[in-house]
């Protein structure tokens, strides 16, 4: 049985970094020469805040070149429209469109195009509820067990200790991307948070996985402090007193705007086609907010300046500054000469080797976005990029290479190579039989009744296997609301075709059925078994 990595949050975790220190005080930074090296060093009140100072002007030169970096990235990849931001000092400096906002239309990317962010989502969603824990309705170390009536894990004393904060680091133990699949096949937010009792647990906050869920657990818990649900808490307590007036929590509010991106779908190299759309509903707080680079420009405004935001303080420094800071190793180095990567709350954290702390996110959808957001609080800079495709790195080498040249004044490395090699995992096949020939004389199967049935799993639910002009149908989710059509592979083992945020194209696997007396009695999905902890067996009902 062949396990992969989960593929709807690794751009994030691939890109998630340290975090070392915070803003520079004011007055507190004289510079000064390193001898013999012609280093010029920015010292701060500490120690770890020196850093290597910007070449003069560097800020306005990469602005200045922003949009040859864009336009030369697009060309590369192939992605059909980006919408691009840079605030400093305040104010944005640069917000604009390129491409179009869905390939075979007229429509132009602009500033005002609203995208779904992906897993953006996170760092936005983690300043709702810095301004919670400002407001003092909740603090990161709350429980969540003391707000949501009757959650559990799969161990008792993580259930009840795990905090808020613990869910919005990755650490409590969940593995990485748990309960994404159950949602994939339709089930809602209550089903899937309740299910996730099942999951199997790592190490409790010695252990980093990456989970969609667990964040919406944390914001889930806030949301119940607070007396509303999530959506609407997140736009009275950040989308409006920020003017953030095209961004919402909800899908069909991102259906309902005219200038939108849609989705484009890797389906070949720098090939994309709209064929996909994305309802992120049940995983809302951690990757379903859709929104506007001049809307996300106000929200790293806020970030930059610890939580003021046009003169009036919207959350306290002290509420924020645990969610930008190192929380969790989110990877660990492979040489002595790496620096790990950390995650605070909802933030990835790091440092660039110019010295600089960056606070930064990844988001993709497979079935067609990508964005990427970093912010350098010591140079008051911060660059949003938003993609209509699927991941293959275009964002985050945009971002790169704009901050290459306000560190370095040119840029270090070839970027869009770099992240296409970092992304290019997510667009591998999934299941156990992608490359596998066929058996040329294989076994032949039971008649197709003795596969037919209802089967039952605590995790994923009911599963019907029915037979329809010939062949098996197997239905799972909801209802039934998920089908495929089990193609005979050999003997008891029959092939099908996985669909869906977490299935890339190509995406094959298998599903054996083990039988008892001329009837089978169970079966297991190796799409479902690989991806969820060995969870992915159903037993026949009765």
């Amino acid at each position: 049985m062949r396990h992969r990595p989960p593929r709807g949050t690794a751009v994030a975790a691939v890109l998630v970094t340290v975090l070392a220190g915070c803003t520079l005080p004011p007055g507190a930074v004289p510079t000064g020469t390193a001898p013999d090296q012609g280093i010029t060093v920015t010292t701060g009140a500490a120690p770890n805040q020196d850093v290597v100072a910007l070449p003069e002007g560097s800020i306005d030169t990469a602005v200045e070149e922003l949009p040859g970096i864009v336009q030369a990235a697009l060309q590369r990849t192939g992605v059909p429209g980006a919408a691009v931001a840079v605030v400093h000092g305040g104010e944005t400096v640069f917000a604009e469109g390129y491409g179009v906002r869905k390939l075979g239309e007229d429509g132009a990317v602009d500033a005002d195009t609203v995208f779904q962010i992906a897993s953006l989502s996170k760092p936005v969603g983690a300043t709702v509820v810095a301004r919670e824990v400002s407001q003092g309705v909740v603090e990161w170390t709350t429980p969540v067990a003391d707000l949501l009536s009757g959650f559990e894990l799969e161990d008792p004393w993580v259930s009840t200790h795990a905090t808020i904060g613990d869910f919005y680091a990755h650490r409590t133990g969940l593995p990485p991307a748990a309960g994404d699949l159950l949602e994939d096949i339709g089930y809602d937010r209550d089903y899937i948070i309740d299910h996730l009792r099942h999951q199997p647990l790592n190490p409790f906050r010695a252990s980093y996985g990456y989970a969609n869920f667990g964040t919406t657990i944390g914001a889930e818990a806030v949301a119940a402090a607070a007396g509303t649900d999530w959506e609407s808490l997140s736009e009275e307590q950040l989308y409006k007193p920020l003017g953030m007036d095209r961004t919402s929590s909800r899908h069909d509010d991102f259906l309902g705007r005219e200038n939108r991106a849609t989705l484009h779908t890797r389906v070949a190299d720098r090939t994309f086609e709209p064929l996909y759309e994305r309802d992120a509903d049940a995983q809302a707080p951690a990757g379903g907010v859709s929104s506007t680079v001049d809307d996300l420009s106000r929200w790293m405004t806020l970030i930059l300046a610890s939580g003021t935001y046009d003169g009036e303080e919207l959350l306290e420094e002290k509420a924020l500054l645990p969610a930008i800071s190192a929380q969790s190793i989110s990877s660990h180095p492979t040489a002595a000469d790496q620096r790990a990567g950390q995650y605070g709350f909802g933030f990835g954290v790091g440092v660039h080797p110019g010295g600089r702390v960056s606070l930064s996110h990844s988001g993709a959808f497979n079935l067609g976005a990508a964005t990427t957001v970093v912010m350098m609080p010591s140079a008051d800079v911060g660059i949003v990029v938003l993609t209509n495709a699927s991941p293959v790195g275009a964002p985050e080498a945009i971002a790169a290479a704009f901050l290459d040249e306000v560190q370095f004044g040119h840029a270090t490395r070839d970027w869009v190579e770099a992240y296409g090699k970092a992304t290019a995992n997510l667009s591998l096949p999934a299941g156990d039989l992608p490359g596998v020939p066929a058996p040329t004389d294989p076994a032949p199967a039971q008649t197709l009744s003795a596969y037919t049935g209802e089967y039952t799993n605590e995790y994923f639910g009911t599963a019907t296997v029915t037979e329809e002009d010939g062949s098996l149908v197997l239905a799972v989710g909801p209802e039934g609301g998920t089908t495929a059509v089990l193609e005979h592979w050999d003997a008891d083992t029959f092939a099908f075709t996985p669909r869906g945020e977490n299935a890339p194209k190509g995406s094959l696997s298998s599903v054996v059925f083990a039988l008892d007396g001329g009837t089978a009695t169970s079966m297991t999905v190796d799409f479902f078994q690989s991806q969820s902890g060995d969870l992915g067996t159903w037993r026949r009902a009765g």
